[in-house]
Formats: structure tokens, sequence, C-alpha cells
């Protein structure tokens, strides 16, 4: 059994800002669900908005990857107590946490996708390229393979299809080659490491842009080790399948390569009458989120509802 306990080095104050809050709420019609699943419960930010808010005989179940997290999250939950149920899994195997829930349809689902800031700010986790820690990039520690592991066991070629397909990177080909240059004479071991070796690939003007040019193949390898757009589309079609007449499916996406997918599979579902697509364009934060919580700028919400 996979439900989570508190930790007692968890049991610490953690600020999270749940993404889009306010739009999911009211989009989702959280006060009249009956059964809610948050996909990715994180610190259980959008999970606490939705309990205050949903009815007493209600039931949130929250899954996520990162048990850290998740201690986080049954800590934050606990003034709902009795009313919500955590589970360690990936979004991928939904269908077998519900029927083990025996929850056989949802009211609402949400997906929130990316890397949380808590993610970002341990040096530990490997995520970031302004801390220094290993290279790791596991949102589920019991993962066999980490960022380590591809950066310094897979041919050029398959760097460069990592980094230009899932990293968008202009400039793939020269980093790939670098990083095989680098590695024949001692392991890339860290994230610092790794972010200097992408500076001294790019051209020199690439560097002065506004964001960082470690960032697409940082993002490009995270993507690859926690298998995320497998994930997601597994996970949207499981969802779609267990969402009851009149229910709701939220994503919020944070790069194109995410979007596309809800994108698609929302439309895929409309064209044969099971989805009606309530936000024909996604939703983006407002002015007034964008100055509590930059972090959500590039975020994409897009909500269906099931007929």
């Amino acid at each position: 059994m996979n439900t989570i306990g508190i930790l007692p080095d968890m049991m610490k104050e953690t600020r999270h800002y749940p993404v889009m809050y306010r739009e999911v709420v009211e989009l989702l019609d959280i006060g009249r669900r009956a059964v809610v699943v948050d996909c990715t419960v994180g610190l259980g930010g959008h999970a606490a908005e939705f309990l205050k808010r949903m009815g007493k005989d209600s039931f949130l179940l929250g899954i996520d990857q990162d048990r850290e997290a998740l201690n986080i999250a049954a800590d934050n939950l606990k003034p709902f107590e009795g009313r919500f149920s955590l589970f360690h899994s990936n979004f991928s195997s939904l269908d077998k946490v519900l029927k083990q829930y025996d929850i056989a349809g949802a009211d609402a689902f949400l997906f929130d996708l990316g890397v949380s800031r808590y993610q970002l700010d341990e040096p530990q986790r490997g995520f970031s390229f302004l801390k220094e820690g290993p290279l790791d990039m596991r949102m589920n520690r019991d993962l066999a393979v980490c960022a380590y592991d591809l950066i310094n066991s897979l041919s050029e070629n398959e760097l460069i299809h990592i980094f230009k397909d899932f990293g968008q990177e202009r400039y793939s080909r020269r980093i790939a080659r670098a990083i095989i240059e680098a590695r024949r004479n001692e392991p890339i071991s860290t994230t610092d490491e790794l972010a200097q070796l992408i500076l001294s690939a790019v051209p020199q003007k690439r560097k002065s842009y506004r964001i960082h040019p470690a960032t697409k193949v940082f993002q490009a390898l995270r993507i690859a080790v926690n298998r995320e757009l497998q994930s997601l589309s597994s996970g949207l079609n499981t969802a779609i399948s267990f969402l009851n007449k009149g229910g709701r499916i939220a994503v919020i996406s944070f790069h194109s390569l995410e979007d596309r997918i809800v994108k698609t599979t929302y439309k895929h579902y409309a064209h044969q009458g099971v989805l009606n697509i309530v936000t024909k364009k996604p939703l983006i934060p407002s002015d007034v989120e964008l100055e509590e919580n930059i972090a959500s700028r590039s975020a994409k919400l897009r909500v269906a509802e099931k007929i």
C-alpha cells in the first residue's frame, strides 16, 4: 500500500502558490463535486483550495510521484483529515490507482504539470542549473535512471534528439558534441558542470539572452528522465474515460509540447462527441497572479467537460 504518512524531517512549513487556482476552482465548479482527483497534488496547494469549497461528504484523492512532496502535502492538508487520501504513483498508472480506491467515476480531474518551486529549490534533486547539486532530476526517486545516466551514457545522436525534440534547443548538436568530448576525460556529475559545458558550447550572442542558455537542455533532460510526455498522454486518456457525465478536467501546462498534447487530446474526444471544450483558447495567468507569483508566467490552462 502506497498511502503516504508524515515523515518527521518533512514536518516543516513549506509555502506553495497553486498556479491559477482561482480559475481552476471556478471552471471545475469544485463546490458541486463529490469525487475529485488531483493527479499532481504536489504540496497540496490546489487540493487545499478544493477541500475548502467541497462538501463535507465529498472525497479528494491526491496522487504524486514525489514522496517528499506527498509528505509535506499530508501535513498541509491536516485540517481536512478524513476527507482525502494521498497515493504515491505516476499518473500514467491512474487507472490502477482509481481501481484500488474503488473509484468507478470522478467528477473532476486536475493535472498541474512541470516541476515545482519546491523541487527546484532543493539542490540535491538536481533540477536547477542555478544550484549546485548532483545530476538527478527524478521526480520519483525510485526510478532507476537519472539525468547523470543519460548525460554519461547516451550517444551523441541520442543526446541531440533529446535536446532538440524535448527542449527545442537550437544548438543541440554543439551542446551534445561538447558533452561527448568532456565525458571522455571524466563523468559529468553535477548541475554546475553541465551548465558550464552548455555555456561553453553556445555562441557568445546566445549568452546575452534573457533566458539562460542551459534552460532548454535542463528541461529536455527532466522530460526524458521522467517520461513526462508519454505519461501525460496516458494519464489524460485514463482520466477522460473515468470522468462522470458533466464532470470536468483541467490541465495546467508550462511549455508547448505539453500544451500540444492537451489540445490534441481534447480535440480528439470533442470530435468523437465525448468532450465539450470549455476553454476555446488556453487561459493564462492574470496580471494580479503574475505580481503574486512570477513563476506562473508560462502557465496555460485548458478545461473540458464530459458530455
